[in-house]
């Protein structure tokens, strides 16, 4: 590996799961920072801090990654990329959105294959070696071993 990320996302509500997932991409060690939010009202507000020009965003690193979980409460995956996708560019960049799902449902995996913000929909749990295909996919220049 040459380069780590900067930043990697975690929108999940499930406590365990966030542990799990965290686990993971510490066992890759390919990112500086991980970000675990419960919420995807949260979620929105820290890609909004996120998008904003230094220092303003300090707090708040812009992630490569955003791994999102379909059924949280009060807003479901769904609704997030609704808003997601009304975001300003600057606030998502070149971000690579991952549908990380218990669901086994074809309908919602054709649904996500229709958002242009998702790039894969994937079955949890996330493990290294789910990752390690996604850095490879979509950051090649990092990541080619």
């Amino acid at each position: 590996m040459k380069m780590k990320l900067n930043c990697i996302l975690l929108i999940d509500d499930d406590e365990p799961t966030n542990f799990l997932n965290k686990l993971a991409v510490e066992e890759v060690a390919c990112t500086h920072n991980i970000k675990i939010i419960p919420g995807a009202r949260e979620a929105l507000d820290y890609l909004s801090c996120a998008g904003q020009p230094a220092p303003l965003n300090q707090d708040c690193p812009t992630p490569e990654i955003i791994f999102l979980d379909i059924n949280m409460p009060a807003m479901d995956g769904w609704e997030f990329l609704q808003r997601y996708e009304a975001l300003p560019e600057a606030h998502k960049s070149s971000i690579i959105v991952v549908m990380l799902t218990t669901s086994f449902n074809p309908e919602d995996e054709l649904k996500a294959r229709k958002i242009q913000a998702v790039k894969e929909f994937r079955n949890k749990p996330l493990t290294p070696a789910l990752l390690q295909d996604i850095l490879k996919k979509y950051f090649p220049e990092r990541y080619n071993g």
